[in-house]
């Protein structure tokens, strides 16, 4: 049974990844974790996650804009670099506030905080009208690199950042969809590298079938997804990511992610 859930939370989510740019992490962990320990949830959704933008690379990476990539992806690895090892040195157990919710005690740690108001302000700022025609210049690519990846690489939270920020500057939608999923691949990977040595001592031999159909579930939500593309509209894109992250933020400042 949790075989057929999960593939069908990671096809529905690679679906709506395919145009957000995050998304699918942030659904199937929890679902993950519905099932199996947090280790083996976290190290097979971290698995799902990097093969399914592997396979995105081959569909829309030939549309990356170059500069964006130059100026915001290899900031957003070296944030993600920084933040990952710092994740092992500090306490990401500060709690800024905790409460009681049907018997079982809600705690926020400082660091979802504080991601949770960058998250609100960035997706405000591309629902309210005002701000509506704001553009970010190139100058401002790195700072956005850094701040999404080392708060990625810190929480596992870099998606939404990412998006919130590449989505002001007015890239055609398949050359956001294509930066956005080369970027993520790399920080993906930079994080996983320093993941690893606490994945290593985890047996996943009794989930090689799940990890299969999962993976499988998310090419195939990739697949639709590129074949939707040319329906949707940019604006859809540009409403989509910031519901998104609002629901996002809703659920961190919760202490329901």
């Amino acid at each position: 049974m949790e075989i057929v859930i999960i593939s069908l939370i990671t096809f529905l989510g690679a679906v709506l990844t395919f145009f957000s740019g995050f998304g699918l992490g942030t659904i199937l962990t929890p679902v993950m974790m519905v099932f199996f320990p947090v280790e083996v949830a976290i190290a097979l959704t971290g698995i799902v996650h990097f093969s399914n933008n592997i396979f995105k690379l081959f569909i829309v990476g030939k549309y990356i804009n170059k500069e964006v990539f130059v100026r915001f992806g290899i900031p957003a690895v070296i944030g993600a670099l920084v933040g990952s090892l710092l994740l092992f040195k500090i306490s990401g157990n500060t709690v800024a506030y905790s409460y009681i919710f049907f018997g079982n005690i809600k705690e926020v740690s400082l660091i979802k905080f504080v991601v949770s108001l960058l998250l609100i302000v960035f997706a405000l700022i591309d629902l309210i009208p005002f701000f509506g025609k704001l553009k970010f210049d190139n100058k401002s690519l790195p700072f956005g690199g850094v701040l999404s990846g080392f708060f990625g690489g810190l929480t596992g939270n870099q998606g939404a950042l990412r998006s919130a920020f590449l989505i002001k500057f007015g890239l055609e939608k398949r050359v956001f969809i294509s930066t956005t999923v080369v970027i993520s691949s790399l920080v993906d990977f930079t994080r996983l590298s320093v993941y690893a040595k606490n994945l290593f001592g985890i047996n996943l031999s009794d989930y090689y079938a799940l990890g299969v159909f999962a993976i499988f579930s998310g090419i195939l939500g990739s697949l639709v997804g590129n074949k939707l593309l040319e329906k949707v509209t940019l604006k859809s894109i540009r409403i989509l990511v910031a519901v998104l992250i609002l629901l996002l933020a809703t659920g961190l400042l919760t202490g329901i992610i």
